[in-house]
């Protein structure tokens, strides 16, 4: 007989019995399922959370990692304002209209112009709008200008009358530098272009140039032809010689195509109702000025043939609509490039290309967006050579409110950038602040380059409509822990700035010099609708430092020694660069010399290398102190 064959799947399909006893334990399965589901979703496993009416979560704060090379330093300061002798009330116009270039001004800056070797005050502030002075011309228009004279110690006087700038014009930033290299420095004012009261035009442009006379200063403004255009909008300006002619040249950045008919006729509400400044969105950008220095006291505006008006790609209307501008040879061919920043449209970088025009190159240099490749709404900038790499170039740029501070960072000599905000640490605790003023200076002098930021939002009632925000924002100090450490750059508490430091104003301009003689770093904080902050720094690390004050000839180098590179090689080893570069920030300007900390090292030598290409070698120049270097000449005195 054959073998019997199993049973096969389509034998136990033929049986009735089996089928039903197979559905049973499939149906008793799926219920079984059912039932955990249900379960489940009972007790809210699935179920996203009603919302509730507790208002908006708490904001948490960043975390960061704490590993550091080295202890972080208590670094005060003490608010000498008063007993300084400061008390110029920034004015900024605002009377209920909301108008846009109400939260704009005001800058400052640091400058010798009285060739004394202390740092005088230089403050910009707007004015009083023309039409309000005609409904209320029983108020009196204050000058919208402010020189303070130093006395050496810190001390400070108010010479703006008796120096010739009582002035009244919608300030915005200022550029100071000896254009005509008679050994004065000279004062540039950016401002607002507005319509006369009395329904005449204004005049060609809104810019003032004032040369300075040996301590007194005169507006050589239209003969210089610097005023630039009715509608103009100026924003920073800086000084710089971008041909290499031995004259200083003139950028001005301009923000908007604005009017205030235009601002008036758009309806901008804040959530509630009531009227908001108005966004950069909602205007036209515009074309950077480049004034060429002629040599004879007059300038030739040169942005055409210089490659500068960029448009946009979609409109071709103007693409810019710039707040802050740095100069840097980022790829070391003797040449300034500039850098803007831009807000709510992409950065802009011009390389310089040596023979009078510039190339834009932002974009595939990985500097125009963020990481998403995003437009933000960026403010200051400043670049310096800030790791232990000192041919690579670090850029800090704040942005607006949510919006993390920017650290775009070069390879050696090179013009391609990666963001390294989030990896170094800067960028988290950025995020919540609407940040202006942006500074590189080394706090505590230890050789590794520190970053301020001047904070403060555009409206007023912000704090309703957005509980993480305010109008008033307290300035932020980060430490450069250096390359050892795990974290670069290190948010510093009000327990270890003082309080005094972490007040909150609405900052904006910010600039730093010595101002007492002692070898570090004091800053001056501009803020809207209040006297600026005069902090001095009182760090006691005991670290060594060499400030230097660098003289061109005059001829082939300006005399401000712009564009100079100078490398301190210290007994430790290491290479310390710097540059005479001193326009930073936002509408604002630091001083010439420039500050090298030392840490416990001295100074082997000091390598210079001037605009002109020509080369300087200074041996062991006497620490803390500093020392001024003439160039063709050499070491010359050593000022205490």
């Amino acid at each position: 007989m054959p073998n019997p064959q199993p049973p096969s799947h389509a034998d136990d399909l033929q049986d009735p019995q089996r089928i039903g006893s197979a559905v049973r334990y499939s149906f008793g399965f799926i219920l079984a399922i059912v039932a955990v589901i249900a379960t489940a979703w009972g007790v809210g496993l699935f179920r996203k959370p009603k919302p509730t009416s507790s208002g908006p979560a708490a904001v948490q704060p960043p975390s960061f990692r704490t590993t550091l090379g080295r202890p972080l330093p208590a670094l005060p300061w003490t608010d000498i304002t008063a007993q300084a002798g400061i008390d110029f009330l920034l004015e900024n116009g605002a009377a209920g209209e909301k108008l846009l270039p109400e939260t704009m001004c005001g800058g400052c800056a640091f400058l010798d112009y009285n060739n004394d070797n202390a740092p005088d005050i230089l403050i910009v502030g707007a004015k009083r709008w023309n039409h309000d002075l005609a409904d209320a011309p029983q108020h009196p228009q204050g000058t919208s200008l402010a020189l303070y004279e130093n006395d050496g110690h810190g001390n400070f006087r108010d010479v703006t009358a008796a120096v010739g700038l009582e002035t009244v014009l919608y300030g915005q930033g200022c550029a100071v530098g000896d254009f005509d290299n008679d050994g004065w420095v000279d004062i540039f004012i950016s401002a607002v272009s507005e319509p006369q009261s009395n329904g005449q035009p204004a005049r060609q442009g809104p810019h003032r140039l004032f040369r300075n006379q040996e301590g007194k200063f005169v507006d050589v403004t239209d003969s210089a032809g610097v005023a630039g255009q009715p509608g103009d909008w100026g924003s920073s300006c800086g000084w710089f010689d971008f041909d290499n002619d031995g004259h200083l040249d003139l950028w001005v950045c301009q923000y908007l195509q604005w009017s205030r008919e235009d601002d008036l006729g758009q309806d901008f509400r804040l959530t509630g109702g009531q009227r908001a400044y108005g966004r950069p969105q909602a205007f036209a950008g515009s074309y950077p000025r480049l004034f060429r220095n002629d040599g004879d006291g007059r300038f030739t505006e040169v942005s055409a043939p210089a490659g500068l008006r960029i448009g946009s790609n979609t409109t071709g209307s103007p693409l810019a609509k710039s707040l802050g501008l740095a100069f840097h040879d980022f790829d070391a061919d003797g040449h300034l490039d500039v850098m803007v920043a831009n807000d709510t449209v992409q950065n802009q970088l011009f390389r310089n290309l040596g023979d009078g025009t510039f190339e834009e190159i932002a974009a595939v240099s990985g500097v125009a967006f963020d990481i998403n490749g995003n437009a933000r709404g960026a403010m200051g900038i400043d670049i310096q050579p800030a790791r232990r790499d000192h041919r690579c170039a670090c850029i800090v740029i704040g942005n607006f409110a949510n919006e993390m501070s920017a650290y775009f960072v070069s390879g050696p000599d090179s013009t391609i950038f990666s963001d390294a905000a989030i990896a170094n640490g800067l960028g988290p605790s950025t995020r919540l602040f609407l940040t202006f003023g942006v500074l590189f200076l080394d706090v505590d002098l230890d050789g590794w380059l520190d970053i301020f930021h001047a904070n403060g939002h555009l409206e007023d009632e912000i704090a309703n409509v957005q509980t993480s925000q305010t109008y008033r924002q307290a300035p932020q100090l980060f430490w450069n822990a250096g390359p050892e450490s795990l974290t670069e750059y290190v948010p510093v508490s009000p327990e270890l700035t003082g309080s005094d430091f972490a007040v909150p104003l609405v900052g904006r301009g910010a600039t730093y010099a010595d101002i007492d003689g002692d070898g570090d770093l004091d800053l001056l904080i501009v803020g809207i609708g209040s006297v600026p902050r005069l902090l001095r720094n009182d760090q006691q690390t005991g670290n060594h430092w060499l400030r230097i004050k660098l003289i061109g000839n005059g001829q082939t180098t300006n005399r401000d020694a712009i564009g100079t590179k100078v490398e301190a090689i210290t007994t430790g080893g290491r290479i310390i660069r710097r540059f005479v570069s001193p326009t930073r920030g936002y509408l604002s300007q630091v001083e010439l010399p420039i500050t090298i900390g030392l840490g416990q090292d001295t100074v082997r030598q000091l390598q210079i290398q001037w605009p002109d290409g020509s080369e300087q070698t200074v041996d062991h120049p006497e620490i803390n102190h500093t020392v001024e270097i003439t160039q063709d000449h050499g070491l010359g005195t050593t000022i205490p």
